[in-house]
């Protein structure tokens, strides 16, 4: 038998091996830190005792899941949570999966209970697209694929930075590198950029915060085009980027609003970053993740750019009614033993 229980700052070390073993086995293409991992417990709304839970065979981690749910609805008053889940590789087939997404499901929906009473439930996960065990569980939980998604890469090594233009050079002369006093301008920005996106949900000022404080956001590796026209709220467009190797710089956000499109800031923007990334010692990649579908064509830019698809990925998705009584909470807790 295995124990379960919330997941402790203590946990942290034990959290970050099992996923980047994970990551390693299932290719995510992906590496974590000890401290992106701490980030987590301090995220607004996030709360550790409640939101996720750990399996352990004695000492070991084996598994994980973690539970969130939007602060604010869209438009269409739906109540966007998402099951994250991880099972350790040695220990699958011994139905922690089943365990994780019943948890995941239960505390999701009394979550959402708590914060938008009445509202209907989205239920989002992911996995890789080759993960068909993991498409299985979800299709037996009724999760059905509802978006692809593209992990895209650029080598540095092999990449020729192209000759500016001279209407790149003026967008680049307008730019501004992150600072501070840019707060709430750049969150501005952000949710006006991604709100005819797919699966849009307001974010809070105080995530965008938590985001930009994280301690794997990269200040020096931020592109903020400047708009002289909207001088109380100048950025027309960006670039964010994390870092969490010395090998890889991560494309986090790119984002233009609706004011400022078909100028190509974009594209200045990131073929810039890309552009100091390979005069940066130790990063021999860029690396960003994009809907396949995007709105804005956003993957036929950075192919422009010089990125290549490497690996793909799905969002699971379902809806489900709201709890009718939110004191339903207790349910999400109640499993200890799997």
């Amino acid at each position: 038998m295995y124990s379960s229980r919330p997941l402790v700052l203590a946990d942290v070390p034990a959290w970050t091996a099992l996923f980047n073993l994970v990551s390693q086995h299932d290719d995510f293409g992906e590496v974590t830190t000890e401290a992106e991992i701490a980030d987590g417990f301090t995220l607004p709304g996030f709360t550790a005792a409640e939101d996720t839970r750990g399996w352990w065979d004695g000492d070991q981690l084996i598994a994980v899941t973690e539970v969130s749910v939007r602060q604010l609805l869209g438009e269409d008053a739906i109540a966007r949570s998402f099951v994250d889940g991880l099972v350790h590789p040695a220990y699958r087939g011994r139905g922690l999966g089943t365990d994780i997404m019943r948890w995941g499901i239960d505390r999701a929906r009394a979550l959402a209970a708590q914060r938008h009473p009445g509202a209907q439930v989205q239920i989002d996960t992911w996995n890789m697209v080759e993960q068909q065990e993991f498409a299985e569980l979800a299709a037996a939980w009724g999760l059905s694929p509802a978006r692809y998604f593209s992990e895209m890469r650029l080598a540095v090594a092999s990449w020729t930075a192209p000759e500016p233009t001279a209407e790149q050079r003026r967008i680049l002369e307008a730019t501004a590198s992150y600072s501070p006093e840019l707060l709430e301008t750049t969150y501005r920005a952000h949710q006006d950029a991604f709100r005819d996106h797919w699966n849009f949900t307001p974010g809070t000022l105080e995530r965008w915060k938590h985001f930009i404080d994280g301690s794997t956001y990269q200040p020096v590796f931020a592109r903020l085009a400047m708009s002289a026209q909207h001088p109380d709220d100048p950025v027309d467009a960006y670039v964010h980027c994390t870092r969490n190797s010395e090998e890889e710089l991560y494309v986090a956000l790119v984002g233009t609003r609706r004011r400022a499109r078909g100028r190509g800031l974009a594209t200045a923007l990131l073929t810039d970053v890309v552009r100091q990334a390979q005069q940066t010692p130790g990063i021999t990649e860029v690396s960003l993740g994009v809907d396949a579908a995007s709105p804005t064509g956003a993957d036929g830019l950075y192919e422009r750019i010089g990125f290549t698809v490497v690996r793909r990925s799905v969002e699971y998705s379902m809806r489900v009614p709201a709890l009718q009584t939110p004191a339903a909470t207790g349910a999400a807790g109640g499993l200890t033993e799997a």
